[in-house]
């Protein structure tokens, strides 16, 4: 009986070690990195480079035994090591025509010494995506600007209905060619940076990180009083001369019906612009400008 026992003890230590030595030998295994981003800016070629890091996790990997593959579209491809930096890999990748998404995983064999005894092991990484998109951003023409001033983003793909945003605040975008966008800088907080990205049809792309300069600006009359129909001039001064590309001042009304008024811009170079207000329908409200200074600067206007 103790026999038996003893036979039926061993055999379940013999099993469990069989599936502990399974599980060593084969497994989704953290040691192998990605480093390719997920989002590929398109290129004529079409060849896009894969790379991951690989650090086996064993203490003493057998030299020369580590084969490191990438498995794309169904088939097994050697990695070559990169110039890069030590325990990366590299993988030349020709993208077939009409595609627009590559899908693959990493696969690493080698051997190691455990007790004096040497074993193979394999493992492989998560399955991960890589989207090719035909736009991204090469330039931004300047990181730092005040509230209204134009600023030019060089790249490609760019289309008419992309839009660039300040930490989520879209910004006034003019597309100019597939190579060329501009935004005027919005009324946001001065003195802080800000994430800006341009969001369309092609996703969302990263422009960089944009500084938005505190600038001073003072309005004359400070307010207006108006009967239907008439004109009174409103001018707009700045401290220093509005910088290349002009700077757009984004006046806004709480009394649309009443105020009748064109687009404000400060030519480039120039410290101050005039327009003419004409009174609407009768009514009372403000013009708001913000970004310029602390708080907003707010000029009461009436129409009799």
């Amino acid at each position: 009986m103790q026999n038996t026992r003893f036979i039926r003890a061993k055999s379940l230590l013999l099993a469990l070690s069989a599936l502990v030595g399974l599980v060593s030998l084969t497994g989704c295994n953290h040691a192998i990195t990605n480093l390719t981003p997920s989002v590929l800016a398109e290129n004529p070629s079409q060849i896009y480079t894969i790379s991951t890091r690989v650090k086996p996790d064993a203490p003493e990997v057998v030299p020369g035994s580590l084969l490191v593959r990438i498995i794309i579209d169904g088939q097994s491809f050697d990695m070559k090591k990169s110039a890069l930096g030590r325990d990366i890999y590299e993988f030349e990748y020709q993208l077939p025509a009409g595609r627009a998404e590559i899908a693959y995983y990493f696969l690493i064999n080698y051997k190691y010494v455990h007790q004096g005894v040497v074993n193979a092991r394999e493992e492989f990484s998560d399955v991960v995506r890589s989207n090719i998109v035909g736009r991204y951003v090469l330039s931004l023409e300047t990181n730092r600007g005040p509230v209204g001033a134009r600023i030019s983003v060089l790249g490609r793909g760019f289309t008419a209905q992309d839009t660039v945003t300040f930490d989520g605040t879209s910004a006034r975008t003019v597309y100019d060619s597939p190579t060329s966008i501009s935004f005027f800088v919005p009324a946001v907080e001065s003195g802080r940076n800000y994430k800006v990205e341009i969001a369309g049809a092609n996703g969302t792309s990263a422009v960089g990180t944009f500084r938005v300069d505190s600038t001073a600006l003072t309005v004359s009359p400070t307010s207006l009083a108006l009967t239907r129909g008439q004109v009174q001039e409103l001018t707009f001064t700045l401290t220093t001369p509005a910088p290349t590309g002009g700077l757009l001042l984004d006046v806004t009304t709480d009394a649309p019906d009443s105020v009748i008024m064109p687009e404000v811009v400060v030519p480039a170079g120039s410290t101050s612009a005039t327009v003419s207000i004409t009174g609407g329908k009768p009514g009372s409200g403000s013009l708001f400008l913000k970004g310029f200074g602390e708080g907003e600067i707010a000029v009461p206007v009436t129409v009799k």
